[in-house]
């Protein structure tokens, strides 16, 4: 899961503050996520997942299919 955070993050060539800055918290605590230190609550999940236009299921690894359910 934590790759996938990362790689969705450089695939849009943004950096951990960029991302960061959208979901209204440090970089560290931005880091701490992608690194598997702390979850992720379930209402950053969504965020992400709307950000990046994929579904939270393809985030947590659950599938790979990296579009959305319609």
């Amino acid at each position: 899961m934590y790759k996938r955070l990362r790689d969705l993050r450089e695939d849009k060539d943004l950096t951990q503050t960029d991302i960061a800055k959208i979901l209204g918290m440090s970089q560290t605590g931005y880091s701490k996520y992608e690194t598997g230190e702390n979850d992720i609550p379930t209402q950053i999940l969504i965020k992400l997942a709307d950000f990046y236009d994929t579904s939270v299921d393809y985030i947590l690894g659950r599938t790979n299919a990296i579009n959305p359910y319609k």
